[in-house]
């Protein structure tokens, strides 16, 4: 084994993690309740060497290390009390992954030995001398140091951008364009089909779900299932392994460049609400090892785990070195990785303070001054399962937010529920009711239909109910409360007349999403038909239910996507960033006039939302009901835009005859 000295003179407290300066490497981990800390080195045949830490102050153990060079492996192992009671859970039998390691060796191997107790007992005040390293993937030091060719953050406008979600495995795997060993990885993420697609309906950023290294659960992987959405997370700083084609993060890197020299940018869907250690019976991996109640919310009883987020634990951001750890993670993506945003899992969590949610917080208030996370795109999951949590419009500036009230009124619209035109009107105006306030641009809302959790779109016009069984749970799990509307036939079907009515429906709600005041969120597939058989959590189907099918009946959507995508970007009108503007709405019934409470209520007839800017005009008519004449305005008008190829045919007496469930966007002659 090499022979490893630690040199005080290049020692420093300030940078967290592993950070090699060219010559050797500075090690660097808190533990305000440590000890002792020991760095455990690691050789390519897993032999291992300890080194204590020698120096600590304000709870940060750290040392350097001279010859200690970009792939190496380590870990740590944290001695201190194992008081359960007391909050305290340390066991220097369990290597401990670096929470700042930018790089892992592979997954967790499931084994009796990752847990701090005898896990056959089930109580959780037992110790377990077993040694956890032969499971416990290796942390590697890494070298940031890569050429970007001055590649330049793009920062397009809310107004301007429409958002496409991913998975990056999913999204290629059925792609028969992209090369076979590219598919499910960055590579095939940003390869030349795929941006060429992007870009011919009109996206302006990708939003991937969770790209951090995470845990493969032990109860999945029995059932032959995986952890496939990636919402279980072991590491904010390292990728997971599986999506590197090369095994090297540099990948990551590599397809951002891409990405921005067309034009799209790169938001992560990041999970800092709670980690894969789980509740107080899970297992001892990183943060649960090296300060379980630093890390980790309890409650009055210090022996369990506080959760919010029905995960069985809950992040401690208000302590000021977690909040630290996850701002320098944000940076970490944004500085080193040059991602443009983050879309914030079950953030209500992030905001919660002693009184409960507080948008004023530690958490909203450290992002919002902070010069580097301030200018990137931020995206909040407005709700967590804890009391309090659902706060649609609660999220402070420059905080956009995730809009399920459009996803719930669009849905019920357009299958005909009954009574929807009023609460349809609000989310073609950008939710004013949630957003126009405190100074809220109407950028504010995400505007979706349909999203990774829940029915794709081509599933909420193919099934009445959610079919689950896949998933192991005896379809117990996803949501009932689906709106949807199988149009005649429950799943796939050769019936002509129901595939064609199901892609009527389907166009007219993309038409809704794209014309509507906000920032629209695609899903991705959802610009093809792609089906998942009607199961409504395909969280933990890395398989072809949960992989996005690019070949089925309903390729020709395609078409209609990128038709509105260039129709809002030439009216700057469909995405008016500011409530308090010179735009002007009016809405008007099927005879041109202004809507009446009789007309509001009317199911079957059209609405005109007749939008005035200054300089221009549109109408965006929308008839949710049976085929029906419209009269127009007084004015010359052309037609711009139908959701359905003749659904609706201008008459030389001013009317429109809209065909039904059809939408249609009309503007004066050029």
């Amino acid at each position: 084994m090499t022979q490893f000295k630690f040199d005080p003179s290049g020692a420093y407290a300030t940078a967290l993690g592993a950070q090699f300066n060219g010559e050797g490497t500075n090690f660097a981990l808190f533990s305000d309740h440590a000890e002792r800390v020991e760095l455990c080195l690691f050789d390519e045949a897993g032999n291992e060497t300890r080194l204590d830490l020698p120096e600590m102050e304000g709870g940060v153990w750290y040392g350097y290390l001279p010859g200690v060079v970009p792939g190496q492996r380590y870990g740590y192992r944290v001695h201190g009390p194992y008081a359960p009671s007391e909050g305290h859970r340390f066991n220097a039998n369990k290597l401990l992954i670096d929470p700042y390691a930018r790089q892992l060796t592979g997954p967790v191997v499931w084994n009796g030995a990752l847990f701090g107790y005898d896990v056959s007992t089930g109580d959780d005040t037992t110790f377990d001398e077993r040694d956890s390293a032969p499971y416990v993937p290796k942390c590697f030091v890494t070298d940031p140091a890569y050429d970007w060719d001055q590649d330049r953050a793009l920062h397009t406008p809310w107004s301007e951008t429409v958002i496409y979600e991913a998975h990056v495995r999913g999204l290629t795997m059925l792609r028969d364009d992209v090369p076979e060993e590219m598919r499910g990885t960055f590579a095939g993420l940003a390869s030349d089909p795929m941006i060429e697609h992007l870009q011919k309906i009109g996206v302006t950023a990708v939003e991937l779900l969770p790209v951090h290294a995470f845990l493969q659960d032990s109860h999945l992987i029995d059932k032959g299932l995986s952890n496939y959405w990636g919402y279980n997370t072991l590491n904010f700083f390292a990728p997971e392994r599986r999506y590197l084609r090369t095994g090297e993060w540099g990948e990551i890197k590599e397809a951002v460049t891409r990405f921005h020299k067309a034009g799209i940018e790169v938001i992560l869907d990041v999970v800092y609400n709670h980690t894969a250690e789980g509740s107080e019976l899970g297992p001892t991996l990183s943060f649960r090892g090296i300060d379980n109640q630093s890390y980790y919310l309890h409650g009055e009883d210090k022996r369990h785990c506080y959760d919010v987020t029905g995960t069985g634990n809950t992040v401690n951001v208000a302590h000021p070195m977690v909040l630290r750890m996850v701002l320098d993670s944000l940076r970490h993506w944004v500085q080193e990785m040059h991602v443009d945003g983050f879309r914030f899992d079950l953030a209500s969590t992030l905001g919660r303070e002693p009184t409960g949610f507080e948008r004023e917080g530690g958490f909203f208030a450290a992002i919002r001054q902070d010069p580097v996370l301030g200018s990137v795109k931020l995206i909040a999951e407005p709700w967590d399962i804890g009391e309090g949590g659902y706060q649609v419009g609660g999220f402070p500036w420059p905080f956009r937010e995730w809009n399920d009230k459009f996803r719930d009124d669009v849905r019920a619209f357009w299958a005909r529920k009954g009574g929807m035109k009023g609460k349809l009107a609000e989310r073609l105006c950008g939710s004013p009711v949630q957003f126009n306030h405190s100074n809220r641009p109407a950028t504010s809302s995400v505007n979706f239909i349909a999203a990774h959790d829940g029915f794709t779109l081509w599933d909420v016009v193919s099934y009445n109910d959610k079919h689950n069984a896949a998933n192991g749970e005896d379809n117990n799990d996803g949501h009932d409360h689906n709106l949807s509307d199988n149009m005649g036939a429950e799943g796939h079907t050769d019936d002509a007349d129901v595939i064609a009515a199901r892609m009527r429906r389907v166009r007219a709600m993309l038409s809704t999403l794209m014309l509507s005041r906000g920032v629209p969120m695609i899903l991705a597939g959802d610009e093809v038909g792609n089906s998942q058989d009607g199961n409504n959590n395909a969280y933990c189907q890395d398989n072809e239910i949960g992989w996005t099918r690019w070949a089925n009946e309903a390729e020709g959507l395609t078409k209609t996507q990128a038709e509105l995508a260039a129709l809002r970007q030439k009216h700057p009108l469909l995405g008016e960033a500011r409530f308090a503007s010179d735009t002007t709405v009016t809405w008007r019934g099927p005879d041109g006039g202004a809507m009446t409470d009789e007309l509001w209520q009317d199911d079957d007839s059209s609405i005109i939302m007749d939008i005035e800017g200054a300089e221009t005009r549109l109408l965006v008519v929308i008839n949710g009901g049976d085929a029906e004449t419209v009269a127009l305005p007084e004015g010359e008008w052309q037609l711009s835009f139908a959701s359905e190829d003749g659904s609706a045919t201008l008459k030389d007496d001013g009317t429109l005859n809209m065909d039904w469930q059809a939408v249609a966007v009309l503007a004066p002659p050029a």
